[in-house]
Formats: C-alpha cells, sequence, structure tokens
C-alpha cells in the first residue's frame, strides 16, 4: 500500500432493475450478484471489492428503492435507503428515457438530505441513438444537480472504464478495507443460495419468483476434496407454486438443478453433487422469523 492509495465506499442504486448487478459484476470483473430481467432480484446488500493500483472501491449493490408492498418489500428499501448514509459517493443508475417517473423524483428527494457526491449512470444506451443520450442528460440535470452523469452499458461494457476513473476523483485518501484478493464479503453459502434463486428466476413463470426463498440445509466437503455436497430447499408461498417449481415429472426442478449445479462447479472449482427441495411456507415475505431464516434479518440492517 502506498500512502496515495484511496479507498472508500460505494453505493450503486437506483430502480429494480435497472442494472445494478451487472454493472457491478462487470466491474470487478466477476459475477457474485445475480441478475434477472424480473424485478427485486437483489434483497441483501452485497459488497463487493475492486482493486487496482490506484486503490480499492467497495460496491455496495443495493436493492431497487421501490414502494413496499410487504415487510420483505420494506425491508429491501431499509437496506437501500440506509446504505446512502455511510458511503463516500453514491452511484445512481437510471434507464435512457426522458420520462422521469415518481420513481426516480422519490429517489432524488432522498438523496438532496444527503451531502455525498452523486455520479449518475444512464446505463443500456447500447439500446437508444447516440443522439438521443444529450435529451436524456438533459432531462436528469433538471432534477438534481449531479457531480458528474456518464453514459454507459454495463452488459456491453461501453464506459466502464470511464466510472472507475470517476469513482478515483472522489474517493478519500487512505489504507485499504480488504486484502487484494478479496472480491466479495459474502460467505460462500450465501453465493450459493444466490445462485439457486437466480437459476429460479430465469426459468419460472412471473408470479412465482417474488415468493421464492433459498435456504442452504448442509454444505460439505467430502473427505477427498474433489466433491461437495450441497442439499438446498426452494421455499415458496403457495402449492400452486410448488408444482410450478418441480415441473411436469420433476422436470423444472431438475433444470433448475441442472443450470445452478454448473454455475456453483466453476465458484467452487470442484465437482458438486447438489440435492434440490421445495417446501412450502405460507407468506413467509410477511414473517420476519422466516425473513431472517431466510437471510434478511433487519438487525444486520
Amino acid at each position: 500500500m502506498s500512502e496515495k492509495d484511496k479507498s472508500g465506499f460505494v453505493a450503486i442504486i437506483g430502480r429494480p432493475n435497472v442494472g445494478k448487478s451487472t454493472l457491478m459484476n462487470h466491474l470487478i470483473g466477476q459475477k457474485i450478484a445475480i441478475t434477472s430481467k424480473k424485478p427485486q432480484t437483489t434483497r441483501n446488500q452485497i459488497r463487493t471489492v475492486y482493486t487496482c493500483e490506484r486503490g480499492q472501491i467497495v460496491f455496495l449493490d443495493t436493492p431497487g428503492i421501490h414502494k413496499a408492498k410487504n415487510k420483505l418489500g420494506e425491508y429491501m428499501v431499509n437496506v437501500a435507503e440506509h446504505t446512502l448514509s455511510e458511503v463516500d459517493l453514491i452511484l445512481w443508475l437510471v434507464e435512457p428515457s426522458t420520462f422521469i417517473g415518481a420513481g426516480e423524483r422519490h429517489i432524488a428527494e432522498e438523496l438532496k438530505e444527503n451531502k455525498i457526491p452523486v455520479i449518475l449512470v444512464i446505463n443500456k444506451v447500447d439500446m437508444v441513438k447516440k443522439e438521443e443520450v444529450l435529451t436524456f442528460i438533459d432531462a436528469y440535470r433538471k432534477i438534481y444537480d449531479f457531480d458528474e452523469i456518464i453514459p454507459a452499458s454495463a452488459l456491453r461494457g461501453e464506459n466502464t472504464d470511464v466510472i472507475i476513473d470517476s469513482i478515483f476523483r472522489y474517493l478519500p485518501y487512505g489504507p485499504r478495507f480488504y486484502d487484494e484478493d478479496t472480491v466479495t464479503d459474502q460467505p460462500m453459502r450465501q453465493i450459493v443460495a444466490e445462485t439457486i434463486r437466480e437459476k429460479a428466476l430465469h426459468v419460472l413463470d412471473e408470479e412465482v419468483p417474488h415468493g421464492i426463498a433459498v435456504s442452504i440445509e448442509s454444505m460439505k466437503e467430502r473427505p477427498n476434496g474433489r466433491i461437495t455436497d450441497i442439499d438446498a430447499t426452494i421455499v415458496c408461498e403457495k402449492d400452486s407454486h410448488k408444482g410450478i417449481i418441480i415441473g411436469k415429472k420433476g422436470s423444472m426442478l431438475k433444470k433448475i438443478g441442472t443450470n445452478a449445479r454448473f454455475e456453483i462447479e466453476q465458484l467452487l472449482n470442484e465437482k458438486v453433487n447438489l440435492k434440490l427441495w421445495v417446501k412450502v411456507k405460507k407468506d413467509w415475505r410477511d414473517s420476519d422469523f422466516l425473513m431472517k431464516n431466510y437471510g434478511y434479518d433487519k438487525k444486520e440492517i
């Protein structure tokens, strides 16, 4: 570590489904946060670490800020809003549009109460014409006095180096928080649970994903160290959802298991024997006790 090292915390915020997890995964060059086209994919604050010769950026990928409909929703919004008070910089992701809805205006109001620098990232610019981007920048300038505005594409990696350069401009000088090999502070069990949940999100119907959680019952490496046995339960809210998740003759569950196992093997760098079960816990998203059981603990906010 040199005395010129900069290090600090950066919150990635935005409404659900604007590409926060995709951006974070791209910036650190490794997949940690799960991604899906369905909203409310990220439920906890996920920390990932970017280290280079200039210093260290600790990213906090937050759940999308939205209007809560149940206790899980409230928990997610609390996590996101609490994060804003403890960072050195805020990266606000939006979609390319001149329409600024109530959700964005709500975030702008929240930000006005903090005196923290804010960089606006207009994501997904690969989906629009270049000349339109200036009109989007203009529209957003009217609702908040941003320190910088950067058009980018998290999916294509466009302008992500510019985002890193800008972040370092705002970080304080100081020692690194993590050693340089660290990419996340998430325990491996949690990453495995989230990977299974992601694969379920990818294949399930619209209404089922919001009501699922994944709990790892056991995760043990065999004595020879070449295979890890994982037993996991997918928890859903309705009997009808259980039927959908299992599928005809177990076909859906098998598909989720196969897709998850492939990715977990890459993560762990060894063979995995994955067994999945499905349980119904009605209204778990409104139960503090069950939410805590599935890894969403209010006390940890």
